[in-house]
């Protein structure tokens, strides 16, 4: 596969169409303002994607998430070489409903995660917008929080980084039955509709890749 020169890979542009998988009544997509909502309520959550996968580059976002007691919830941006197949390579931003003054980041390669780590944000997420990028390189991930570096995972002997070509997604849902409340926190639901916005989301120019693997 043919790669573009690794200078291009950071150059970004809006976020022009995007695939909803599941609930689309509860995702609104606006390509004027470049924003998107998601809504979580009776019907659930909503996932958002983008249309074709991306190899490498920079994926950015500003991020309001919901506000109220949102005990249980996952509301996130990551990419994904495909949600739910067993095999994928992944790279996380990750809130926890039970604090909104914290994110996790993780990453996946051929299936493996377990590199989990907690970010004190220095905020509460659902108080306004804020920026988060992640830069994705053959040899490194970078995780950005309005412009400060969080983490950074590099390549090495022993370790890989993710190298699938993967969609930008986003979503929010209930994950309260994961080990048992432990992660997300019990769901309370008591301000319900939950309601998290996106808006100024950009994808890499240069690296979008035709596939038609699921893998």
């Amino acid at each position: 596969m043919a790669m573009a020169d690794p200078a291009l890979h950071h150059q970004i542009q809006p976020i022009k169409e995007i695939a909803i998988d599941y609930t689309p009544e509860a995702c609104t997509h606006c390509p004027v303002s470049n924003s998107i909502t998601l809504t979580f309520d009776h019907r659930g959550g909503a996932r958002w994607r983008s249309t074709t996968r991306f190899l490498y580059g920079t994926f950015t976002s500003l991020i309001q998430c919901p506000k109220g007691n949102t005990s249980g919830l996952n509301f996130n941006i990551y990419l994904s070489s495909l949600e739910g197949d067993k095999s994928q390579d992944e790279i996380d931003f990750e809130f926890l409903g039970k604090d909104k003054t914290i994110v996790q980041t993780n990453y996946y390669t051929t299936g493996t995660g377990n590199r989990e780590q907690i970010h004190d944000l220095g905020f509460d997420c659902s108080d306004g917008f804020h920026e988060y990028t992640i830069k994705w390189n053959p040899d490194s991930i970078e995780w950005v929080i309005d412009g400060k570096v969080v983490r950074k995972a590099e390549k090495k002997e022993g370790e890989a980084v993710p190298e699938k070509p993967m969609f930008l997604y986003a979503s929010v849902w209930d994950a309260s039955y994961i080990a048992e409340g432990q992660w997300t926190g019990p769901y309370i639901g008591c301000d319900v509709p939950y309601v998290c916005l996106y808006k100024d989301i950009q994808v890499p120019v240069s690296t979008a890749v035709e596939c038609s693997c699921d893998s």
